[in-house]
């Protein structure tokens, strides 16, 4: 099992760069920045394959809508250049509250929308000529449209690597069944390892039976907070507040992704609860309806013994990557601790 994080939203960019470089010294493999609406992504991984060695730098993620394909295609091989090697492209639909509401545009057919996605960065990154006629992309733009004067291109410049490893984020059925076709990895936010099965594994199973053998095992990124210690409530008010934002805030009333999930694992009275404080301004009350148990199963916080248990059912559960947010005084001990466990 390898072992990653999520790099913060926000916060002074030389701190979180001097933070990655620390942890890549303690025994992170791999770091994931998010995009969402703050600062743009790529940027962020630029600056960090400079400034890294050895360390996967991964996009987590980019949405399928705000950039063409062929942009996410540049994008990624980019990276791939700059860090000799060493990208990750995470992708996923977003949701209709920023895909429309921050970028203005429609937020239609997200699995078709990704298929075509994929399908065009990979036939990019091996400099094959691109003419496509996807469900939602065609390239060239198509007769009627434009100045017709487009043609079918390959990229100009040669890639260091002709395929470089896409994740994408999913926690829909379908969308999890088409990570397990197409994508060299999933990403799941606040996976929980001991109802994963059955909560995913007919979608996965579906996806395996069309997934190509190149692909190799889908690989599985998930975790979440970490903190050791001996005062669990205190420790599981470090994961709060992003439960009950995700659970609660983020998305509207009947379209809310991670409150779907949650009720999906029996806690559908406490997801309808945490979404109506949260959405009536009752943040601090949404925080505190996050069920304990909910905590301690989608996060590692808790005694040193209670957290090795947890790495294991995460282990146990398929995933390939631990994905942990560390927090405590020394976040590189933390990460050094887990590495020795891995």
């Amino acid at each position: 099992m390898q072992l990653s994080m999520p790099l913060q939203y926000a916060g002074d960019p030389q701190t979180i760069i001097a933070e990655a470089v620390a942890l890549e010294k303690a025994g992170l493999d791999a770091v994931w920045v998010a995009e969402a609406y703050g600062f743009d992504s790529p940027t962020l991984l630029g600056y960090l394959a400079a400034r890294t060695e050895r360390l996967r730098i991964g996009a987590g993620i980019l949405n399928v809508y705000s950039r063409t394909p062929a942009l996410l295609a540049q994008t990624a091989a980019g990276l791939d250049a700059v860090s000799g090697g060493r990208a990750l492209l995470g992708l996923g639909a977003s949701g209709p509250q920023v895909i429309e509401g921050w970028h203005g545009m429609p937020y239609d057919r997200p699995l078709a929308r990704t298929r075509d996605v994929v399908e065009i960065c990979r036939r990019a990154w091996r400099r094959e000529v691109v003419d496509h006629a996807g469900k939602t992309v065609r390239v060239p733009l198509a007769p009627g449209l434009g100045t017709e004067l487009g043609k079918p291109l390959k990229m100009l410049t040669r890639p260091v690597r002709e395929s470089i490893p896409v994740y994408l984020a999913a926690l829909g059925e379908k969308n999890v069944e088409l990570a397990a076709e197409l994508a060299e990895g999933w990403l799941p936010l606040f996976f929980l390892p001991e109802r994963a099965k059955e909560t995913w594994g007919a979608a996965i199973a579906e996806g395996r039976k069309r997934r190509p053998a190149e692909l190799g095992e889908l690989q599985i990124v998930a975790g979440g907070t970490l903190a050791i210690g001996e005062d669990r409530e205190a420790l599981r008010d470090l994961a709060r507040p992003q439960l009950a934002l995700y659970v609660g805030g983020m998305g509207s009333k009947g379209k809310n992704f991670y409150n779907d999930l949650v009720s999906r694992y029996g806690f559908e009275k406490e997801a309808r609860l945490i979404q109506d404080l949260y959405l009536s301004g009752r943040k601090k009350e949404a925080e505190a309806a996050v069920p304990d148990e909910l905590i301690d199963l989608t996060n590692l916080v808790g005694p040193e013994g209670f957290v090795r248990e947890r790495v294991a059912a995460y282990r146990e559960a398929g995933v390939t990557m631990l994905n942990v947010t560390p927090i405590g005084s020394d976040p590189a001990a933390l990460i050094e601790k887990v590495r020795s466990w891995l």
